[in-house]
């Protein structure tokens, strides 16, 4: 029987299949874990189409799809005492989460809390820190207004929610069948699409501090204009577009103490992980369409075992 969702080369979904693959061997710093939950996220699909610049080597195929996940660990690497066998953990894998097992950095994974479930966990290292770095990055006072262009998306749903908890006033660009979802997360819906920018102006008549982007592309370009400093102006999907208009990528720190802040606010409640829909890891082609089309609300799960 199949045990992971891999792609067997550079290109569109005819390169997908899943595979019996020889369950992993931790190195140092590393630990096996059994999965339990896997997140899908865009980066998932766009690695598959050769996205970025060429690195050497290069992909090692097949590749297994997923770069979060949660479960139980099984083995440790040489060397490692952070983590013991049985501790259930998340992180960030260096071996593909849409898998029966994978590998985490020691580096990059923390202990689950014991109040929150595996789907939720497996949301965390990617959408939720990478949320989280950007509004530490932008270190907003109460009060100030940020725009969050893609706010109906798994990142920005929880930067959504990661900035309003800081008296951050929000306004999420997003689609208009995402509209409860952000007006449920605290913050002001503007539809996206020809006329964003004068949309923007009129909810934030005294003016925009700040941008956090997660599109990229014509709908970046589309909102710049509303904000007066541009180093103010960060994203998590377009370097090129950003640099061009004098912002900067988001500072990504992929730490174990990022993991940690984000598993106390979803304890906490602040941060929900909006998880929308769950498939087993047999339908795991299923999930990754729904993500690729751009319809995906909030976060979508690989269930991978009990």
């Amino acid at each position: 029987m199949p045990n992971a969702y891999v792609y067997t080369a550079s290109g569109g979904s005819e390169v997908e299949t899943f595979a019996d693959l020889p369950r992993p061997v931790p190195g140092a710093s590393e630990i096996l874990i059994k999965v339990r939950a896997a997140g899908v996220n865009p980066v998932d699909w766009k690695k598959r189409t050769g996205f970025g610049p060429p690195r050497a080597p290069g992909p090692q195929f097949p590749v297994v799809f997923g770069g979060e996940a949660s479960g139980i660990v099984e083995e440790v690497g040489p060397g490692v005492t952070d983590f013991a066998v049985g501790d259930e953990v998340f992180g960030n894998t260096s071996a593909g989460g849409y898998a029966e097992y994978t590998l985490l950095p020691v580096q990059i994974t923390a202990r689950k809390p014991a109040d929150l479930s595996f789907v939720d966990a497996a949301t965390l290292p990617i959408a939720a820190a990478t949320a989280y770095d950007g509004v530490q990055q932008l270190a907003l006072d109460p009060g100030a207004t940020l725009v969050v262009i893609g706010a109906g998306g798994g990142v920005g749903i929880a930067a959504v929610q990661i900035a309003v908890h800081a008296g951050v006033v929000v306004i999420g660009v997003a689609s208009a069948g995402k509209k409860a979802l952000i007006e449920s997360a605290g913050a002001t819906h503007v539809e996206s699409g020809a006329g964003v920018a004068d949309r923007i102006a009129a909810a934030a008549p005294d003016g925009v501090d700040a941008i956090y982007d997660l599109v990229g592309g014509e709908a970046l370009e589309a909102v710049a204009p509303v904000l007066t400093d541009p180093t103010k102006l960060i994203t998590a999907a377009d370097r090129e577009t950003v640099a061009r208009l004098g912002g900067s990528p988001v500072e990504r720190k992929r730490n174990r103490e990022v993991l940690d802040a984000v598993a106390a606010l979803a304890v906490e409640g602040v941060l929900k992980p909006s998880v929308t829909r769950t498939f087993p890891l047999s339908q795991a082609p299923a999930a990754l369409r729904l993500v690729e089309g751009g319809h995906a609300e909030g976060k979508i799960v690989i269930e991978v075992g009990p």
